[in-house]
């Protein structure tokens, strides 16, 4: 943003100070004239290349300041300053000493970025050294060797002038064989705000303070009641553990006046911790054994954040650049975002029992463009926080704004300071670079709040995961400025809401704006598409459960976290955490199927078809519905049509057969499919196939079938003729016997003979028990009355035939 070089804003100073002061600009005048009189610089510059050191201009010995105490000092206070100096030449450093050099006001912002770039170059101007008694001399440097140095001086010995930000630095002169002189062979350059007096507008200052970490869950779950949840490794244990990076986070954050920032994954994970928990290796897991650790960090959390702001992101932080850029082409991309920001309310409350803000999205780095801000309010969040680098002023404001602008649509953008978020990245495992990091974020702080006597809300957004040593530079600056005399904290909800500058921009770049550092990064169109399939088969999934709830929520926190920001920058491993879920959904959905089948054979027209379906999952299934289908139903029909289908539950852990009728038409072979639905119609899971054989249906079957039919009509016909031939007897029998009979016809003579001798014999003609046959009154016959007895016909002692088709064949069920 454009900078005013002498647009800046000052406090009266007090009248004590002002005769100090001037005295102090009249002393000043011979160092004044000291700053154009360097000749030890160009001998050291010269030195430097001569010997190969770095072309940036940086001498032989490297000057490292560990430590700036006070980091802002005021009246009265003594400024020590230690560290280490290490001669890093070929040559032994002789009559070295480190001395204290007090530069000029840094005017500027851009100014202070300038200095901060060159903080151990030897080119350009040098200030002169605060005295000689304020010094640390060492007889010789040996080469590779570091010296320890601690210096100490009063305030009101550097003769600081007006209010400002002043460069300090530390520098180490001797001299070498090769160039027998004084020189300053190496040097450190940082800062010291001066702001004794209080500010009288003092700027609001919202410090973000997040807890971030990457993905840690799997989606995988004990078959257990209580769903044993399962970690991807223990990496989540070391960063909550003493010393770890999410544990400093809580312990430095407990003091400061921040506003937290907080993805419910992690609260959730730390939680599920708590109990018994399970951690991959390899392809086995083992028990989790960190429950006590979890326990105390939570404990942790919760006194650190009562009576903080908290917000909230949406589950698992979701890039929302990268849905902006490569997902929202892809149907259902959206809704996981909306499922993200409904979960919060579930989450954060009850571990933490405090109330979080979700009215809030941050995309990676603050970086926003049109499409980033449509999608980041798409699930609810009316405030985006972007960054001063990608929401630019415009040139011409010598100022920096207050955060809030409204950029449209009833979407306010919170605009972070970007010197001041990203004074923290990089390396800062050194104590020299964290105390540079320190300086330079104080520096920066008190010339915004110089630059006007308005009073402005600045929001700092550092980077989502700080390290150890980051977190900590982070917190000593915080510190420095909150005890300082030019800022107030303020919560993020009350920088929303400030009053927009109106000369502030409004506008939010178009899509090709975005940086191509960060678009490198994102995640790729093929992500969400797999996420949206991974959706798709749960949704076909969860409909056949009877508590869906054991499979939707583990797997739709999974797929959110499939869509993390932690995730950029390793494709590879978030390739493989989306194959894994999708993998393991795919193997829970296997275990209900259908069994295979073998070729069946048909021992008849018509048979009963068993299928089986199979149930390894712990809760029971259902309703499903099972159709059969024939592919020839010319041949082979199946319920009297092409297919059937019929509806199926299967208790956990348990099979279930479904049988179906089918009837065949002709000989031949005929393919079967077996399908399983979900109530809704989708197919669910693989299709089993199986051929019938139809080979009972021939010539010498119907024939035999035929003939059978045959002969239950002449057995019919046979009983018939001989029932009414008794009936005739009976008859006969029955009548007088008289001489005016009419004499017998040769019929019933022959049929009287027969019957002669048949009673003869003991046997009837029609009998077919033959010899010994049962008696009249076992078979039913009535004698005749007053006549002696006479054995009848006797009744048939089997069932008659069925002349109906066979019954079915035999079933088959392989």
């Amino acid at each position: 943003m454009a900078e005013a070089a002498d647009f800046q804003g000052t406090s009266p100073s007090p009248a004590r100070r002002g005769l100090r002061r001037a005295q102090a600009l009249l002393a000043g005048a011979p160092l004044l004239a000291g700053l154009f009189q360097l000749p030890a610089a160009g001998p050291a510059h010269a030195q430097g290349q001569g010997t190969g050191e770095a072309a940036s201009g940086a001498g032989p010995v490297a000057v490292a300041v560990d430590s700036l105490t006070p980091s802002v000092p005021t009246d009265g206070d003594t400024v020590t300053v230690s560290g280490t100096v290490t001669n890093n030449g070929k040559r032994a450093v002789t009559d070295a000493h480190v001395a204290l050099r007090l530069g000029p006001e840094v005017a500027t912002r851009s100014a202070i970025d300038t200095v901060a770039k060159n903080t151990d170059s030897l080119q350009g101007t040098i200030a002169p050294e605060v005295g000689d008694k304020y010094t640390e001399k060492f007889s010789k440097l040996t080469p590779g060797v570091s010296e320890h140095f601690n210096i100490s001086v009063p305030v009101d010995e550097l003769n600081l002038g007006r209010d400002g930000v002043y460069e300090f630095a530390v520098s180490l002169s001797g001299q070498t064989s090769a160039q027998p002189w004084e020189q300053i062979l190496g040097i450190q350059r940082t800062f010291l705000p001066w702001k004794p007096d209080a500010a009288d507008t003092k700027t609001k200052t919202t410090f973000l303070w997040p807890l971030v970490s990457t993905t840690h869950m799997a989606a995988e779950t004990g078959p257990n009641e209580e769903q044993t949840p399962v970690f991807l490794d223990d990496g989540l244990a070391k960063e909550i553990s003493p010393g770890g990076r999410l544990n400093q986070m809580v312990a430095l954050g407990k003091s400061l006046d921040v506003t937290w920032v907080i993805d419910p994954d992690l609260l959730a994970s730390v939680d599920a911790m708590t109990g018994k928990y399970r951690v991959r290796s390899g392809e086995e897991t083992t028990p989790g054994t960190h429950q006590a650790v979890a326990k105390q960090w939570l404990a942790d959390l919760q006194g650190a954040v009562s009576g903080k702001e908290v917000v909230a992101l949406p589950f698992a932080d979701p890039d929302l650049a990268s849905l902006a850029h490569n997902g929202t082409g892809i149907t259902g991309s959206l809704s996981q975002l909306k499922d993200a920001t409904d979960v919060v309310a579930n989450t954060v409350e009850p571990i933490l029992h405090v109330q979080p803000s979700t009215d809030f999205a941050w995309p990676v780095d603050g970086a926003v463009d049109r499409s980033i801000v449509k999608v980041a309010t798409s699930a609810g969040a009316d405030k985006v926080i972007a960054r001063s680098d990608s929401l630019q002023e415009a040139d011409g404001l010598p100022y920096t704004p207050s955060a809030a602008r409204p950029i449209g649509g009833g979407t306010t953008a919170v605009v972070a300071d970007a010197r001041m978020s990203t004074a923290f990245e990089g390396e800062l495992n050194t104590a020299s670079a964290s105390t540079l990091a320190v300086q330079r974020f104080l520096a920066q702080s008190l010339e915004l709040g110089l630059q006007s006597g308005k009073q402005r809300s600045i929001v700092v957004a550092p980077q989502r995961m700080p390290s150890g040593s980051q977190a900590r530079a982070m917190a000593e600056a915080l510190g420095a400025l909150q005890g300082g005399t030019w800022s107030q904290s303020q919560e993020l909800s009350a920088a929303a809401v400030a009053k927009p500058d109106p000369r502030a921009t409004t506008k939010v770049p178009a899509a090709s704006s975005y940086p191509s550092s960060l678009r490198k990064k994102e995640l790729r169109r093929s992500a969400f598409v797999q996420i949206t399939q991974t959706q798709d088969k749960l949704g076909n999934f969860k409909v056949v459960l009877s508590d869906e709830s054991r499979v939707v929520t583990p797997f739709g926190r999974a797929l959110n976290r499939g869509m993390s920001a932690s995730w950029r920058g390793r494709a590879a491993e978030a390739e493989s955490f989306r194959d894994g879920v999708e993998s393991y959904l795919d193997g829970l959905a296997g275990r209900v199927r259908l069994i295979d089948k073998s070729e069946t054979k048909l021992s008849g027209r018509s048979a009963t078809i068993p299928v089986t379906v199979q149930n390894n999952l712990v809760q029971d299934v259902g309703p499903l519905v099972l159709r059969l289908s024939s592919t020839n139903p010319t041949r082979l029909e199946i319920g009297g049509s092409a297919y059937q289908e019929q509806p199926v539950s299967v208790s956990g852990g348990h099979s279930q057969s479904v049988k179906f009728t089918t009837s065949a038409n002709a000989n031949g072979r005929a393919t079967v499919i077996a399908q399983l639905y979900t109530p809704d119609g989708r197919k669910y899971g693989e299709p089993v196939s199986f051929d019938v054989k139809v080979t009972e249906i021939t010539a010498t079957v119907m024939l035999v079938i035929g003939g059978g039919v045959l002969l239950l009509v002449l057995a019919g016909f046979r009983m018939y003729t001989q029932r009414k031939r008794a009936a005739a007897r009976e008859a006969d029998e029955a009548a007088p016997d008289d001489e005016d009979r009419a004499a017998p016809t040769e019929e019933d003579q022959a049929g009287t003979s027969e019957t002669d001798d048949a009673e003869r014999a003991g046997t009837d003609p029609g009998d077919p028990a033959g010899p010994g046959g049962p008696l009249p009154e076992e078979s039913g016959r009535r004698p005749r009355t007053g006549a002696p007895e006479q054995p009848s016909d006797p009744t048939p002692d089997t069932a008659t035939e069925n002349a109906d088709p066979s019954g079915t064949g035999e079933r088959v069920d392989r």
